[in-house]
Protein backbone atom coordinates (compact mmCIF):
# COMPACT_ATOMS: atom_id res chain seq x y z
CA UNK A 1 0.00 0.00 0.00
CA UNK A 2 1.32 3.51 -0.98
CA UNK A 3 0.28 6.71 0.33
CA UNK A 4 0.96 10.43 -0.35
CA UNK A 5 1.50 12.63 2.11
CA UNK A 6 3.51 16.23 0.98
CA UNK A 7 4.09 14.92 -2.32
CA UNK A 8 5.71 12.07 -1.05
CA UNK A 9 5.49 8.46 -1.71
CA UNK A 10 5.64 6.28 2.02
CA UNK A 11 5.20 2.35 1.09
CA UNK A 12 3.44 0.72 4.09
CA UNK A 13 3.67 -2.68 4.50
CA UNK A 14 0.63 -4.07 6.66
CA UNK A 15 1.32 -7.66 6.44
CA UNK A 16 4.53 -7.26 7.96
CA UNK A 17 3.39 -5.05 10.79
CA UNK A 18 0.32 -7.61 11.14
CA UNK A 19 3.11 -10.19 12.23
CA UNK A 20 5.24 -8.15 13.87
CA UNK A 21 2.93 -7.18 16.17
CA UNK A 22 1.52 -10.92 16.77
CA UNK A 23 5.49 -11.38 17.34
CA UNK A 24 5.43 -8.71 19.89
CA UNK A 25 2.94 -10.09 22.24
CA UNK A 26 3.23 -11.47 26.27
CA UNK A 27 1.18 -14.33 27.49
CA UNK A 28 -0.80 -12.45 30.29
CA UNK A 29 -3.08 -16.02 31.31
CA UNK A 30 -4.02 -19.58 30.23
CA UNK A 31 -7.14 -21.16 30.87
CA UNK A 32 -8.02 -24.46 30.88
CA UNK A 33 -11.57 -23.80 28.93
CA UNK A 34 -12.31 -21.06 26.43
CA UNK A 35 -15.61 -19.61 27.99
CA UNK A 36 -12.91 -18.60 30.65
CA UNK A 37 -10.66 -16.99 28.17
CA UNK A 38 -13.34 -15.57 26.55
CA UNK A 39 -15.21 -13.85 30.06
CA UNK A 40 -11.49 -12.28 30.77
CA UNK A 41 -11.74 -10.75 26.97
CA UNK A 42 -15.10 -9.62 28.13
CA UNK A 43 -13.92 -8.34 31.55
CA UNK A 44 -11.09 -6.11 29.79
CA UNK A 45 -13.48 -4.73 27.27
CA UNK A 46 -16.08 -3.83 29.89
CA UNK A 47 -12.93 -1.97 31.26
CA UNK A 48 -12.43 0.06 28.42
CA UNK A 49 -9.01 -1.96 27.61
CA UNK A 50 -8.36 -2.17 23.27
CA UNK A 51 -9.24 -5.50 23.16
CA UNK A 52 -8.55 -4.88 19.44
CA UNK A 53 -4.82 -5.67 20.58
CA UNK A 54 -5.50 -9.18 22.54
CA UNK A 55 -5.90 -12.66 21.04
CA UNK A 56 -6.77 -16.25 22.54
CA UNK A 57 -4.73 -18.63 21.10
CA UNK A 58 -5.48 -22.41 21.99
CA UNK A 59 -2.58 -24.87 22.61
CA UNK A 60 -1.18 -28.52 22.37
CA UNK A 61 -4.23 -29.16 19.69
CA UNK A 62 -5.36 -32.55 19.45
CA UNK A 63 -7.53 -33.89 16.77
CA UNK A 64 -11.04 -36.09 18.43
CA UNK A 65 -13.08 -37.94 16.30
CA UNK A 66 -16.54 -38.41 18.10
CA UNK A 67 -18.14 -41.51 16.94
CA UNK A 68 -21.97 -41.20 16.11
CA UNK A 69 -23.52 -44.40 14.92
CA UNK A 70 -23.40 -47.68 12.48
CA UNK A 71 -23.18 -46.92 9.17
CA UNK A 72 -25.44 -49.24 6.70
CA UNK A 73 -27.11 -48.91 3.71
CA UNK A 74 -30.00 -46.73 5.21
CA UNK A 75 -27.69 -43.98 6.78
CA UNK A 76 -25.81 -43.85 3.71
CA UNK A 77 -28.83 -43.14 1.90
CA UNK A 78 -30.29 -40.68 4.45
CA UNK A 79 -27.18 -38.96 5.05
CA UNK A 80 -26.67 -38.64 1.01
CA UNK A 81 -30.39 -37.46 0.35
CA UNK A 82 -29.74 -34.53 3.20
CA UNK A 83 -26.79 -33.73 2.04
CA UNK A 84 -27.95 -33.07 -1.60
CA UNK A 85 -31.94 -32.38 -0.84
CA UNK A 86 -30.65 -28.71 0.67
CA UNK A 87 -28.69 -27.24 -2.09
CA UNK A 88 -31.30 -28.74 -4.20
CA UNK A 89 -33.78 -26.57 -2.29
CA UNK A 90 -31.56 -23.82 -2.58
CA UNK A 91 -30.81 -23.70 -6.01
CA UNK A 92 -34.22 -24.46 -6.91
CA UNK A 93 -35.49 -21.03 -5.09
CA UNK A 94 -32.99 -19.22 -6.71
CA UNK A 95 -34.03 -19.98 -9.99
CA UNK A 96 -37.57 -19.56 -9.49
CA UNK A 97 -36.94 -15.87 -8.31
CA UNK A 98 -36.09 -15.33 -11.95
CA UNK A 99 -39.56 -16.03 -13.02
CA UNK A 100 -41.03 -12.17 -13.83
CA UNK A 101 -44.70 -12.99 -14.21
CA UNK A 102 -44.95 -15.07 -10.85
CA UNK A 103 -41.57 -15.31 -9.17
CA UNK A 104 -43.19 -16.09 -5.22
CA UNK A 105 -45.14 -19.32 -7.15
CA UNK A 106 -41.92 -19.99 -9.56
CA UNK A 107 -39.43 -19.82 -6.65
CA UNK A 108 -41.53 -22.52 -4.33
CA UNK A 109 -42.42 -25.18 -7.16
CA UNK A 110 -38.91 -24.74 -8.19
CA UNK A 111 -37.23 -25.36 -5.07
CA UNK A 112 -40.17 -28.28 -4.17
CA UNK A 113 -38.51 -29.97 -7.55
CA UNK A 114 -34.56 -28.72 -6.49
CA UNK A 115 -35.29 -30.59 -3.17
CA UNK A 116 -36.51 -33.79 -4.37
CA UNK A 117 -33.99 -34.01 -7.18
CA UNK A 118 -31.50 -33.11 -5.09
CA UNK A 119 -32.14 -35.63 -2.76
CA UNK A 120 -32.28 -38.24 -5.13
CA UNK A 121 -28.81 -37.36 -7.28
CA UNK A 122 -27.65 -36.93 -2.99
CA UNK A 123 -29.14 -40.69 -2.08
CA UNK A 124 -27.48 -42.33 -4.96
CA UNK A 125 -23.74 -40.25 -4.32
CA UNK A 126 -24.32 -41.65 -0.88
CA UNK A 127 -24.52 -44.96 -1.87
CA UNK A 128 -22.02 -45.01 -4.71
CA UNK A 129 -19.71 -43.53 -1.86
CA UNK A 130 -20.66 -46.18 0.56
CA UNK A 131 -20.16 -49.02 -1.92
CA UNK A 132 -16.68 -48.13 -2.70
CA UNK A 133 -15.79 -48.25 0.78
CA UNK A 134 -16.53 -51.93 1.16
CA UNK A 135 -16.96 -52.36 4.53
CA UNK A 136 -13.98 -50.48 5.80
CA UNK A 137 -15.51 -48.09 7.57
CA UNK A 138 -19.21 -48.99 8.75
CA UNK A 139 -19.72 -45.88 11.33
CA UNK A 140 -20.27 -42.48 11.12
CA UNK A 141 -18.01 -39.57 12.95
CA UNK A 142 -17.68 -36.00 13.50
CA UNK A 143 -13.84 -34.82 14.02
CA UNK A 144 -12.81 -31.78 15.72
CA UNK A 145 -9.45 -29.87 16.99
CA UNK A 146 -9.16 -29.76 21.11
CA UNK A 147 -7.36 -27.72 22.52
CA UNK A 148 -5.76 -28.01 25.98
CA UNK A 149 -5.50 -24.88 27.03
CA UNK A 150 -6.12 -21.62 26.41
CA UNK A 151 -3.53 -18.84 26.73
CA UNK A 152 -4.61 -15.05 26.50
CA UNK A 153 -2.04 -12.82 25.02
CA UNK A 154 -1.40 -9.08 24.30
CA UNK A 155 0.50 -6.34 22.41
CA UNK A 156 3.68 -5.98 24.75
CA UNK A 157 2.63 -1.80 24.95
CA UNK A 158 -0.79 -2.72 27.06
CA UNK A 159 0.39 -6.12 28.52
CA UNK A 160 0.82 -4.86 32.36
CA UNK A 161 -2.11 -2.76 31.77
CA UNK A 162 -4.34 -5.62 30.77
CA UNK A 163 -2.25 -7.79 33.71
CA UNK A 164 -3.88 -4.85 36.37
CA UNK A 165 -7.17 -5.14 35.23
CA UNK A 166 -7.23 -9.04 34.78
CA UNK A 167 -5.68 -9.46 38.53
CA UNK A 168 -8.77 -7.92 40.46
CA UNK A 169 -10.94 -9.97 38.15
CA UNK A 170 -12.41 -12.90 40.25
CA UNK A 171 -11.40 -16.65 39.16
CA UNK A 172 -14.67 -18.57 37.80
CA UNK A 173 -11.74 -21.17 37.64
CA UNK A 174 -9.23 -22.21 35.19
CA UNK A 175 -6.90 -19.35 35.34
CA UNK A 176 -3.58 -20.04 36.06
Amino acid sequence: MTTRHNGAHTSVDTSGALAQSASQRRKIASFTNYRDAERAVDYLSDNKFPVGRTAIIGGDVRMVEQVIGRMNWGRALLNGATSGAVPGLFFGWIFGLFDLINPLVAAFTLALYGLVFGALIGAVMGAVFYALQRGRRDFSSVTMMVPSRYDLVVDEEVADEAQRLLSSLTPAGGAS
